[in-house]
């Protein structure tokens, strides 16, 4: 970064110039507007002595005043922490070629809006917000617009999980059963009826242990999947995740423990309510209520001041409104997509009551890089340490395989890129990541020193810009 005492008058009157021959870009724009707001500008016309001569005062009245409005409308949609150079280890055009997908998405109509950031090497080298939070009333997003994470839930309660092992409490191969009886003896489902009922079990192999529920190995699954225990699960009144009944975590999991397992335990992966029974374990173990602990444990030390299960009234205007592109982007009733909402004003209505570890918080996109950025530290942050390096390496570290293509590519609470190769996109090995079911996406890269997270939301959706971000922004590093 240039120094705050000095200034190149010659490039600045070459960027004037540019404005004037109609060749503006937005870093261009950003380079005027923030020597304007450091105010260098105004010394540097000031103390320019022969070289006034370059830069007539009419010339220079005139680069001030569109340098007033571009730092102005500037601040309205952009958090960059941006230098006289190019973005550290971006190229700047490519960068832009974001802005043009988003904004395309958003004119074919497949989202409302969204936010974007990418962090290199621990700075915010993009965040910007684009669209809008809600169409009806025509609320711009803002970047600090919160929105409902889904899945990207399952991160933070696996670290929760991991900080808790890291005190000792217990042993990742220790079975689920010693801290929550009701998973004692589990069964496996082997024969069903014609309605799709549970007619015949066995019994597992072996008992769950913590290390299933994180790398969802366990054998339990999801209502609102179409697999063979999804009309037990339905008939048993097991909750996905997200409620606005009056129902407590501990009730939740006493209906899923009643149920029968798919598989054995640690025999293959089934993506399911593993991560809600680790809430609960958590709860169990640490004594705290699920939101205490995230709140007290991680989001205190981590300085995430807006994300959680439910918002108070005060941030409920900034909750991204919901919608369903069904025939066109359409508010969502809840009734839309596969997984279904009992109230889509979910997390600012209703009982309040149900904390799903894996599915329940809200977040904004810097709150949530925060938390990722902990991870690419290994563990630590701002001088907070959640957890060891150790621990950070075993949950990037790929156990299982969960897409059915051979290898191993899901750890402790991610999927993991083992080969890519394989995986046959640009990244890197060893980057790892997850997303949510209403259009949110983190990936946390450690060879590149890079995160990336995203945010929209739409469910059901047509939209692949979560997977297309990823590639414009490893497509713009140099």
């Amino acid at each position: 970064m240039i120094a705050a005492n000095t200034i190149n008058l010659d490039e600045l009157i070459g960027d004037f110039q540019v404005f004037i021959d109609g060749k503006v870009t937005g870093r261009t724009v950003m380079k005027i507007s923030q020597q304007l707001s450091t105010g260098l500008l105004h010394r540097a016309i000031a103390g320019t002595g022969g070289q006034m001569s370059k830069l007539t005062r009419k010339t220079a009245l005139f680069g001030l005043g569109i340098a007033v409005m571009l730092s102005a409308c500037a601040s309205v949609q952009s958090d960059f922490d941006l230098s006289f150079s190019d973005t550290p280890g971006f190229d700047d055009e490519r960068l832009e070629r974001i802005d043009e997908a988003v904004a395309a998405e958003i004119a074919s109509g497949k989202i409302s809006g969204a936010v974007a950031l990418i962090a290199k090497d621990g700075q915010t080298v993009y965040h910007k917000s684009f669209g809008l939070a809600d169409v009806d009333s025509q609320t711009p997003m803002q970047t600090d617009s919160i929105f409902r994470i889904a899945s990207m839930t399952k991160a933070i309660t696996s670290v929760g999980v991991m900080m808790l092992y890291e005190r000792g409490y217990f042993q990742l191969n220790d079975p689920v059963s010693d801290f929550i009886p009701a998973f004692k003896n589990p069964q496996v489902a082997v024969a069903f009826g014609g309605d799709g009922e549970v007619i015949e079990t066995r019994s597992a192999k072996s008992e769950i242990k913590v290390v299933d529920l994180l790398s969802h190995s366990s054998g339990i699954s999801y209502a609102f999947i179409n697999q063979p225990l999804q009309q037990s699960y339905k008939a048993g009144g097991v909750i996905d995740g997200l409620t606005a009944a009056d129902v407590k975590l501990a009730d939740g999991m006493r209906r899923l423990a009643a149920q029968p397992l798919l598989f054995d335990p640690g025999t293959q992966f089934a993506y399911g309510l593993n991560t809600d029974v680790l809430g609960y374990l958590i709860e169990v173990v640490s004594g705290k209520p699920l939101d205490r602990f995230f709140r007290e444990e991680i989001f205190a030390p981590l300085g995430m001041t807006d994300t959680d299960f439910y918002l108070p009234e005060s941030k409920a205007d900034r909750l991204v409104t919901l919608y369903a592109d069904v025939d066109g982007l359409r508010v969502s009733d809840g009734t839309e997509a596969d997984i279904k909402l009992d109230n889509p004003r979910y997390p600012v209505e209703g009982a309040k009551a149900y904390f799903s570890g894996g599915a329940g918080l809200s977040s904004t996109a810097s709150d949530y890089a925060r938390f990722v950025q902990m991870l690419l530290n290994e563990g630590e942050l701002d001088n907070q340490r959640l957890l060891s390096r150790k621990s950070v390496e075993l949950m990037r570290a790929a156990r299982i395989d969960w897409d059915d293509d051979g290898l191993a590519d899901f750890g402790l609470g991610f999927q993991v890129i083992g080969d890519i190769g394989k995986a046959g996109e640009i990244g890197s090995e060893g980057a790892y990541s997850w997303g949510g079911a209403y259009n949110t996406s983190y990936w946390i890269d450690p060879k590149e020193g890079l995160i990336g997270v995203f945010m929209s939301q739409v469910r059901p959706t047509t939209s692949d810009i979560t997977s297309r971000y990823r590639t414009l922004v490893y497509q713009a590093l140099e």
